[in-house]
């Protein structure tokens, strides 16, 4: 299938504050971006939640790694609206509208892990082409080190993370 070329890439760290591998590669990414830039595409690194990452907390009022949901996305702003609901919100705002034409096409968001699954790519989709491709790719770019890819599809399911906002969310694990 014939599909548009991807002109659009963000790079998310910090979405749990207290994950820093993600954290330092976004900052050090946005000081000096030019290993991270390619002919054709734009790559955006961003810190998703800055006030977590500054506290070291994995989230302040609640998980902006569940909140991306059409009821948060939609809700309206008031004063006691949780903070990484209207954080999700600014997100989707930038990267998205999630299920848009105009959302990012790609959205990969780096965390952390204590469990002993090393470096592991995460897909929600068995039918997301080029992410299959792309996780090909990857994988045989680090051979001989081993990287798993962790299939999350739910047939019905609707999943609220960062990376959801994206046309291809990917997400990747380090311990």
């Amino acid at each position: 299938v014939d599909k548009p070329p991807i002109r659009r890439a963000a790079i998310f760290g910090g979405t749990h504050g207290n994950e820093l591998s993600g954290v330092f590669l976004v900052k050090h990414w946005q000081e000096n971006g030019a290993e991270i830039q390619r002919t054709g595409v734009e790559v955006k690194p961003f810190l998703t939640n800055p006030r977590a990452v500054k506290k070291c907390t994995r989230y302040i009022d609640c998980d902006l790694n569940r909140v991306f949901d059409p009821d948060n996305l939609g809700r309206t702003v008031v004063e006691d609206i949780p903070y990484e609901v209207r954080r999700a919100q600014e997100i989707n705002h930038i990267f998205g509208p999630k299920g848009s034409d105009d959302a990012y096409d790609l959205i990969f968001d780096l965390h952390n892990t204590t469990s002993n699954m090393g470096g592991t790519l995460i897909l929600e989709s068995s039918r997301d082409d080029f992410t299959i491709q792309m996780f090909h790719y990857i994988k045989n770019a680090l051979v001989p080190e081993p990287c798993p890819v962790l299939l999350i599809e739910h047939p019905s399911l609707k999943y609220a993370t960062t990376r959801s906002v994206a046309k291809h969310p990917v997400g990747k694990y380090e311990k």
